[in-house]
């Protein structure tokens, strides 16, 4: 799969609040007005994945937000297609980067316990859970208290 990754662009908007809808529930996905909420905030990048052959089809994104040395992962979105082929890692990968380069040392996120195949693409990634945040989803589905610590651009760890 030929992947290309590209900041948000407004032009993005539809595509990205349609692929949310398909990859969480209602009540956990987001409404399109808290979905513009988190786009716009101070802060916050998003990177979006596109298919090479098919420019204007969206195959995932990412969300993040940095405040000094903290970083925070708002959500990863992966089209059902194109999950397992690496558009999620790409994603990930340059967001990371992106934030290791605004100063951010440390980023966090909460994924729900019950979704195995998300627990498992973080701890593959490096991210260990630090606790369980009972009735984060809808005040009822736990989440677990993800983090990593990044790596300062060139290579060296803070602590």
């Amino acid at each position: 799969m030929n992947v290309r990754i590209d900041e948000y662009a407004a032009a993005d908007f539809d595509a990205l609040h349609a692929l949310d809808l398909a990859c969480y529930p209602p009540g956990i996905s987001y409404s399109r007005r808290t979905l513009k909420w988190f786009l716009a905030a101070p802060g916050a990048e998003c990177l979006v994945a596109k298919s090479e052959d098919y420019p204007h089809k969206v195959l995932g994104f990412i969300i993040a937000e940095a405040d000094g040395a903290d970083g925070h992962i708002i959500t990863i979105d992966i089209a059902e297609s194109c999950r397992r082929a690496g558009v999620g890692t790409a994603l990930l990968r340059e967001i990371e980067q992106r934030l290791a380069a605004r100063g951010v040392r440390r980023v966090s996120l909460e994924t729900a316990t019950t979704n195995e195949p998300a627990v498992a693409f973080w701890q593959r990634h490096g991210y260990r859970s630090h606790g369980v945040l009972p009735g984060y989803y809808l005040g009822r589905l736990d989440a677990y208290s993800m983090s990593k610590k990044l790596a300062a651009p060139g290579g060296t760890y803070t602590r």
